[in-house]
């Protein structure tokens, strides 16, 4: 179950970044802004959840690895963000970083 948790903080965690961007881009800046403080606090509280059986080294690094890689996937989906070689790349190696981490869990 705490794995599930964090994944959902993960999850949450992308919400935050994409909040403030809509922001800048949409006329209705409060809105955008309130959800993204609103996703920092369930993503902030999953993480906690998470991390009364996980490892806080393992859950803090899975969960910015998540929200960090999904962000940057949200980013070239949607905002024309670069998709050249090298940055596709290294955020690959970001993910198989957090695979190998939760594979190994706290072994």
């Amino acid at each position: 179950m705490h794995w599930l948790y964090l994944f959902i903080a993960a999850i949450f965690e992308m919400g935050w970044p994409l909040g403030f961007k809509l922001s800048n881009e949409s006329p209705n800046k409060v809105l955008w802004v309130t959800l993204a403080f609103i996703s920092m606090a369930v993503s902030g509280i999953f993480l906690w959840l998470a991390q009364k059986e996980i490892p806080i080294s393992t859950a803090y690094i899975i969960w910015t690895g998540i929200g960090a890689v999904g962000t940057f996937i949200i980013g070239i989906l949607f905002f024309n963000d670069s998709a050249n070689f090298l940055r596709i790349f290294f955020a690959f190696l970001i993910l198989v970083g957090i695979i190998g981490l939760e594979t190994i869990g706290s072994k």
